[in-house]
């Protein structure tokens, strides 16, 4: 097995899945802990992953209701999780560059679909990667919506 990554090439490493990959799993919980898990298709813009989804559906409630979401990168022996805080927004809402941009980087527009659909801007607030059991130690990327290896981090 190879040594641990540095914490910077982890984080570039995310940065780079975050700019490459166009699914992400979402986990959420309803208000009373009933957790659901789905895959949806999302862009990152360097500081949030905007999802879209109708605002009915379980996740849409849920992301709505608790405000908070669980999304997860990778496959089990390169793991990416990232625990952010949930904005939503009409599909109005967004400028139309925004909402073009996720639509051919997803090929999916949900601007075109039925009106229940919602943007959901989801904001890191912690991000943890790891390979193997031997990067479990320094997992921690983020911490309070700050990256752990900027100048300015503890």
């Amino acid at each position: 097995m190879a040594g641990p990554r540095p914490r910077a090439l982890r984080r570039h490493d995310a940065e780079q899945r975050l700019a490459v990959d166009v699914d992400v799993w979402v986990a959420t919980a309803s208000p009373v802990g009933a957790p659901y898990l789905v895959p949806l298709s999302f862009d990152w813009d360097g500081e949030a992953l905007l999802l879209a989804t109708p605002a009915d559906s379980p996740t849409g409630r849920n992301l709505a209701a608790t405000g908070t979401a669980r999304l997860a990168l990778g496959h089990t022996r390169d793991v990416y999780l990232i625990d952010g805080s949930v904005e939503v927004l009409a599909l109005d809402a967004l400028p139309r560059d925004r909402g073009d941009r996720f639509a051919e980087r997803t090929g999916f527009d949900p601007r075109a679909s039925a009106p229940s659909y919602h943007w959901f801007r989801v904001t890191p607030r912690r991000v943890q990667a790891w390979r193997e059991a031997n990067e479990l130690a320094g997992r921690d990327l983020m911490s309070d919506g700050r990256w752990l290896d900027h100048p300015t981090a503890p």
